[in-house]
């Protein structure tokens, strides 16, 4: 990610912004107006922590790079955006200081809209390199040679990025019962499994891990280790398996310590959730090429340093370069109001303390919206 200055974003200096009416079908709260023509309020409430925002509807043109390779040409894109005025929760405590950038299978997200516009196949990649950066490529669906899982609906609709895990391996040894479903969410920071699937996984990389068992102030994991050198030793990596024996496997499923003089511990970086629904956040998702081929409803992945997918190079699209095929009105979810994903969640601190800040639940007002899209944006057009 290249070095940039941030500036707040508001409608009034942006030429191209647009007040959102009532009477707009992007409104879904217009029921709540007194005038049509009235500027759209929104409100969404997420799962984190009492986490909620709310302000007003505007629709504004996001510029992004091509990586067609031809030319070094832009695409202008429409895009619906919700300008914070009051937020709660984690957006007071610092997290997602510049905005949330909606990457969901509804209609109203970003992928959506480009889809929906011609300007790309609905589909889209991230990648996560180890030094923290990354990549997120608009219309990319991914290497000739890459592994999938198709998605799950939830209550009969595609309304979030669900899988089928069948089972899961510690290392070498492959485990009963571990099999869950769980929510691909690029915004929660760390992983979370059904307890079931959870206390055995744990219990088998605990006597497979060379390490004696510790616990870390402010620390939310429950198998800590002390390490006996200043550098991370050899943990067992963790590998989730998937329908005709596809595989995902994450190398290091730790969070590490860092003092003064170099490693002082780490933790399993897993936490047990209740219910059945597991998420598999950020740090599962380090060292990958995540493809989210929405119109063929399938998670794909390939190993990937993110360092070949450079601006320059096309993109893969689909072999025969077909239009995109956006998924069926029936099958997206407007949320209503309600994020269907934990969406916010903090940063995991790199190389730093263990202390971890709780949400603060009292209130603030924002008079501009923070939009600044953490990866490098980049639109395969065709």
């Amino acid at each position: 990610m290249q070095d940039r200055d941030l500036n707040e974003y508001s409608p009034s200096r942006s030429l191209s912004s647009k007040h959102l009416s009532c009477s707009n079908h992007w409104c879904d709260n217009g029921s709540n107006c007194k005038s049509s023509q009235q500027q759209c309020p929104y409100m969404v409430s997420y799962l984190s922590d009492n986490t909620s925002s709310s302000g007003l509807l505007v629709e504004d043109i996001l510029h992004l790079q091509s990586g067609s390779g031809l030319s070094n040409s832009s695409v202008q894109a429409p895009v619906v955006l919700g300008c914070g005025m009051k937020q709660s929760g984690g957006y007071l405590d610092g997290v997602a200081p510049d905005g949330l950038l909606g990457l969901g299978p509804g209609e109203s997200s970003v992928p959506s809209f480009l889809a929906n516009s011609g300007l790309i196949h609905n589909s889209f990649s991230l990648c996560f390199n180890e030094d923290d950066s990354g990549r997120m490529f608009f219309g990319d669906q991914g290497p000739t040679i890459q592994q999938s899982t198709p998605f799950l609906p939830l209550d009969g609709l595609y309304s979030t990025y669900i899988v089928g895990v069948d089972s899961s391996c510690i290392g070498n040894t492959c485990l009963k019962m571990t099999s869950f479903k769980a929510q691909i969410d690029s915004g929660t920071s760390f992983t979370f499994l059904p307890g079931h699937a959870y206390g055995v996984i744990a219990e088998e990389f605990d006597q497979q891990v060379n390490g004696s068992r510790s616990s870390f102030e402010g620390s939310p994991w429950e198998y800590c280790y002390v390490s006996s050198s200043k550098e991370l030793p050899k943990v067992p990596s963790l590998t989730l398996v998937f329908q005709q024996n596809n595989s995902f496997v994450v190398y290091n499923p730790v969070f590490v310590f860092y003092g003064n003089e170099g490693v002082v511990g780490f933790c399993l970086a897993i936490q047990p959730t209740e219910g059945d629904m597991g998420t598999i956040g950020q740090n599962f998702m380090t060292g990958y090429r995540l493809v989210f081929d929405r119109e063929n409803k399938k998670l794909a992945w390939s190993r990937s340093n993110c360092q070949d997918l450079s601006v320059g190079k096309r993109m893969p699209l689909s072999p025969n370069e077909t239009s995109p095929n956006p998924l069926p009105s029936d099958e997206q979810q407007r949320t209503n109001g309600h994020a269907v994903a934990p969406a916010v969640a903090g940063r995991a601190p790199h190389k730093s303390s263990a202390a971890l800040s709780r949400m603060n639940s009292s209130f603030r007002v924002y008079w501009h919206c923070y939009f600044f899209l953490l990866f490098q944006l980049v639109s395969a057009s065709y």
